[in-house]
């Protein structure tokens, strides 16, 4: 890995394009290296992850709203399939990447990846595939594609923070997705260069989506950003260029965005020749709740085998990262992150509520968890109440350190008795971390996709796609519509009308 220094310049320099760093991304996405064999496999996880929450959530509402919208956009030939539905019925494949991408994001049950920014790289998936099918690509291509995306975003989130100046993380997100659609169709550097760039400058937008009173919109944004990206690489591909330059520019995203005109930021990117293997510095949730709550889950699970009366607790103090502190816990100011009546996409943003119920429960279902009739537990709101966070110096240098050996995203709980006991105890990865107590293996990816399939699709439809996406690295061009999963006819909710 070679780092790239970033910063703005005025206009008069006329910075070449050699040297910036969007040109140093295409450079990155058009590099024909091979993927290795463990890259691939974890590739073939991932798909299997993002196809399991995917399913689980095909008939929630904005999935419906996002499945109803692309239905609009019908496609006999170089169409794409959607999520739910038989494989004869395609779309026009930015559409696909919309509802495919709602489908994966909705129960924030997928893979994460946390540096300087955040990231969820399993978004990259619904719009490279989505384009693969409608080009009629290979699995090979497909994998190629899906490198490069969590390779990009990957390197952009350890290298610049979007978060400090409240934007939102779908910034890094776009590009990585333009610059994998250009591996997939093997599309020159000047070609790519272009997308990234267009890709960019379409994509930023605020954190008020992940704020307050969270909607729906949290799992549309990186869906939206697939479809910007799909859209980005069409646009070039008929010879179409972009504003530049995108990152150094005088009037550009970092000058006015991020970090000002003096802004300095070093981002890693591949050598030429060098394989991309950043997804397997990336980590998928066994529980659907934001990534840093996933270790304080399994903290919970082990600590509740020593409370024997929870109405016996004072209070619960939390000494986590900053980022947890100021994002999921009482840091934010969020009155919505106490209210037993916020929505399903703010809880799962409360790591006081989150806490609570797993510490109560010692289990976490992605839909019971999270039940209206299980957050207005009057035994549960006044325990949720009594759970506060504050920032440890030793938990933000270990969230943001790029050791991936000491990288952490836990905490150090203490647990306050009436009595003045005091129970402590702490946890600094996921069990399922691939540093935690249990790493997610292929069977274990397999068993969360029958588990959240379950009663939802046919035991033959799961058993084929299983079978499909395990071969994947042989699927031939035109064969990749096999990893498309069916529900049974009749299943499908259909949303209200829109103007499609």
């Amino acid at each position: 890995m070679k780092l790239h220094e970033v910063r703005v310049y005025p206009s008069k320099v006329q910075l070449k394009r050699e040297d910036q760093l969007a040109w140093k991304i295409a450079g990155v996405a058009a590099d024909k290296v091979a993927v290795p064999k463990d890259v691939s496999n974890m590739i073939i996880n991932r798909i299997i992850d993002n196809a399991s929450v995917a399913i689980a959530s095909v008939n929630r509402r904005p999935i419906v709203s996002a499945r109803g919208a692309a239905l609009g956009h019908m496609k006999k030939v170089g169409g794409a399939q959607l999520f739910g539905c038989p494989t004869r019925v395609t779309v026009s494949p930015e559409w696909a990447a919309w509802a495919n991408g709602t489908a994966v994001r909705e129960l924030d049950y997928h893979d994460t990846f946390l540096a300087a920014d955040y990231s969820h790289p399993g978004d990259n998936i619904p719009p490279i595939l989505a384009v693969a099918q409608a080009m009629e690509k290979s699995g090979r291509d497909l994998i190629r594609g899906i490198a490069t995306g969590y390779e990009i975003q990957v390197d952009l989130v350890k290298g610049i923070c979007l978060h400090k100046h409240k934007i939102d993380h779908i910034a890094h997100l776009c590009p990585a997705q333009a610059a994998g659609i250009g591996t997939l169709l093997g599309l020159k550097q000047d070609v790519i260069y272009q997308a990234v760039q267009q890709a960019v400058h379409v994509s930023f937008t605020t954190r008020q989506s992940r704020k307050g009173e969270i909607s729906s919109w949290k799992a549309f944004a990186p869906a939206h950003a697939g479809k910007l990206a799909v859209e980005a690489v069409d646009r070039v591909m008929r010879g179409e260029g972009a504003p530049s330059p995108i990152y150094e520019g005088e009037d550009s995203v970092i000058a006015w965005m991020l970090d000002g005109p003096d802004a300095v930021y070093h981002v890693p990117l591949p050598e030429p020749r060098e394989a991309k293997r950043a997804i397997l510095d990336t980590y998928t949730k066994e529980h659907s709740a934001e990534y840093q709550s996933q270790a304080l889950i399994d903290l919970a699970f082990k600590m509740r085998d020593s409370i024997e009366d929870f109405e016996a607790i004072e209070k619960i103090v939390i000494h986590t990262s900053h980022h947890t502190h100021y994002v999921i816990g009482t840091g934010a100011n969020d009155p919505q992150k106490m209210d037993p009546k916020a929505s399903r996409e703010t809880l799962d943003h409360s790591i006081m509520y989150i806490f609570a119920v797993a510490l109560q429960d010692g289990f976490w279902n992605h839909e019971t968890s999270y039940a209206p009739k299980r957050a207005n537990r009057a035994d549960t709101v006044r325990l949720w109440h009594k759970i506060e966070t504050v920032e440890d110096p030793e938990w933000t240098r270990r969230y943001h350190t790029l050791d991936i050996s000491e990288k952490a995203f836990g905490a150090r709980v203490e647990i306050f008795f009436k009595d003045g006991s005091k129970l402590v105890d702490e946890m600094a990865v996921a069990n399922a971390h691939p540093l935690g107590a249990k790493p997610f293996e292929r069977e274990d990816y397999i068993r969360k996709f029958q588990t959240l399939t379950d009663g939802i699709i046919t035991t033959r439809e799961s058993n084929r796609f299983l079978e499909a996406v395990q071969e994947l690295p042989r699927l031939a061009a035109g064969e990749l519509s096999a990893l498309n999963v069916a529900l049974p006819a009749g299943a499908l909710d259909e949303s209200e009308p829109g103007i499609f």
